[in-house]
């Protein structure tokens, strides 16, 4: 007897072409374009570009923020998770739906709204200003930003693998003499780091080229620039002369950046692959 060879899915052929075309198209061309007008500069240029002095300060405001925010998103979406999921109390779904909206709203309204609130005069600055703490205009007010627009990757990581843990485990812990601190470190939290660690590291990634809130709440000092920002400023402060050069520089550092979240995207998807195979 004959058998029939068919596919999971209709339209095989037509769905992988999509899929290359939007690839190639909307990501690999730009991308690629971006590392081709790096590679313009000779390599003295581009190392010149890259270890500029102001650069390496953007580079460290900029990966040392996103990680600050990363581990504080970490934290809160936790708990944010786990009490969405636990427990039910009234507006549940309003504030379900509120978690999604960094992903909604434009991030230089998030940046305008978040230096309006912490300005010496502003709503919450002018209680903390006087205690000393500066949320606008200043490092901490970058990385309540970074915070604000990475907050939804950790809860929507963590939270389908809370709803998808057995209960039975939990109470069969709970009979066998375990507290509610044993059974959450030792059958909870192990299932919980795996999608923790997936959301730190997108949220992270996506700190690294948040450019449109922070450019609102920035002094604009070499003290408060990140790298997105230190990109357009080498084109805003270039004339027609130097204009091709000075998009070359703008381009490695581009590179250094996209570089750095290729790494950390590679080392989620070799993760997953890991707890996939060795994981619980």
């Amino acid at each position: 007897m004959n058998t029939v060879n068919r596919r999971v899915l209709p339209g095989f052929g037509l769905g992988l072409g999509t899929t290359l075309t939007y690839l190639t198209v909307l990501v690999l061309i730009p991308l690629g374009f971006c590392f081709w007008t790096a590679a313009e500069l000779s390599w003295d240029d581009f190392w010149q570009a890259v270890a500029d002095p102001k650069a390496v300060a953007a580079y460290k405001l900029t990966f040392g923020a996103s990680f600050l925010a990363g581990v504080v998103n970490v934290v809160i979406g936790l708990i944010v998770a786990w009490t969405l999921v636990r427990y039910e109390f009234p507006a549940k779904r309003l504030v379900d739906a509120l978690v999604d909206i960094p992903f909604a709203l434009p991030t230089a309204v998030a940046g305008m709204i978040y230096a309006n609130l912490y300005m010496p005069d502003g709503w919450l600055g002018r209680y903390l200003v006087p205690l000393g703490i500066e949320g606008a205009f200043s490092r901490t007010g970058i990385v309540l930003v970074l915070i604000f627009t990475g907050f939804p990757f950790v809860v929507r990581t963590v939270q389908p693998v809370l709803e998808d843990l057995d209960a039975e485990t939990e109470e069969a812990a709970g009979v066998l003499g375990a507290s509610r601190w044993q059974t959450f470190r030792r059958v909870i939290l192990p299932s919980l780091i795996p999608p923790a660690i997936t959301g730190f590291s997108l949220a992270f990634a996506r700190a690294i080229g948040e450019y449109g809130s922070v450019v609102f709440i920035s002094a604009n000092t070499p003290e408060t620039t990140i790298a997105p920002m230190r990109i357009v400023a080498l084109q805003l402060e270039s004339t027609n002369a130097d204009r091709a050069s000075a998009t070359a520089e703008a381009a490695a550092i581009a590179s250094v950046l996209l570089l750095v979240s290729f790494a950390m995207l590679i080392l989620i998807n070799l993760f997953e692959r890991w707890n996939r195979r060795y994981g619980q």
